[in-house]
């Protein structure tokens, strides 16, 4: 587990010659025992790793489509010990992909940075995103991710210097989170203009980390475009939307990644 199986997820894929997929689901929405059914169908799916939402009241990255399912898993009570009592859970009920758990640094803070990585841990979770977290003030948290052997992303934007970029980089592990937008998240139709030059530079300034694309990826051929210069994407806000309010909603998901993998 840990930063390690991430490392070997981004190699087994690389070795197939695609990029590695990341689904996102939300803990908790639209309930407990629905959520780890469709991540559990998620899983089942064959995906590469898993990202987990952490919900949040104040989210800083999150478009409408996630910012909504967050708010009713927070209504229905979920809170970071739910969360990782949920990640847990998916463990226990053998569910092997390596997980990143992605939450905010305000929950973070308040539970203590030493204790919030440990929980995590001792769920089986493989590592953190933290999107309001700057690099430059996450060294304490690099210290104690890495202690505990799990991965810390960092995250870089279609703003970002190339300092800004390596100092990303230097700081990270797993890989880069490439924003892939200047906005929030959310389902889009078209990939932004630019972007295989921006992750291609991306890639020239990562240290040799993996280089994954968020924001906007919505289909089987935006995973197989970005794929041709990245090595991994993820697929959030219309993963939630296909399957959020389906009449099954572990079905819909489990249909929706398979659909993405343009490789089967």
């Amino acid at each position: 587990m840990g930063a390690q199986a991430i490392a070997d997820a981004f190699a087994r894929a690389r070795a197939e010659g695609r990029p590695a997929l990341m689904p996102y689901w939300s803990l908790g929405y639209p309930d407990a025992e629905t959520s780890l059914r469709v991540i559990e169908a998620i899983a089942a799916a064959e995906p590469d790793l898993l990202e987990l939402g952490v919900p949040f009241s104040d989210p800083l990255a999150d478009g409408p489509i996630i910012q909504r399912a967050n708010q009713i898993a927070l209504a229905r009570g979920i809170t970071v010990a739910h969360c990782v009592e949920l990640a847990a859970t998916l463990r226990r009920r053998q569910v092997r992909q390596p997980m990143l758990a992605m939450g905010y640094a305000n929950p973070l803070a308040a539970r203590g940075e030493e204790e919030y990585v440990r929980l995590w841990h001792d769920a089986q979770v493989d590592g953190l995103i933290v999107p309001d977290l700057p690099p430059e003030e996450s060294g304490d948290l690099q210290r104690i991710c890495a202690r505990y052997q799990m991965a810390l992303v960092q995250f870089a934007a279609p703003t970002s210097t190339d300092a800004r970029i390596a100092l990303a980089a230097r700081c990270a592990s797993g890989f880069i989170y490439v924003v892939s937008v200047t906005g929030v998240t959310g389902p889009r139709q078209d990939l932004a203009a630019g972007l295989r030059d921006y992750v291609l530079r991306v890639r020239r300034l990562s240290g040799g980390l993996p280089v994954a694309v968020g924001f906007g990826i919505s289909t089987a051929e935006h995973v197989r475009e970005v794929g041709q210069f990245a090595d991994g994407v993820i697929v959030a806000s219309a993963l939630l939307r296909a399957a959020g309010e389906a009449s099954d909603p572990a079905q819909a998901a489990y249909d929706f990644v398979r659909g993405l993998q343009y490789w089967r």
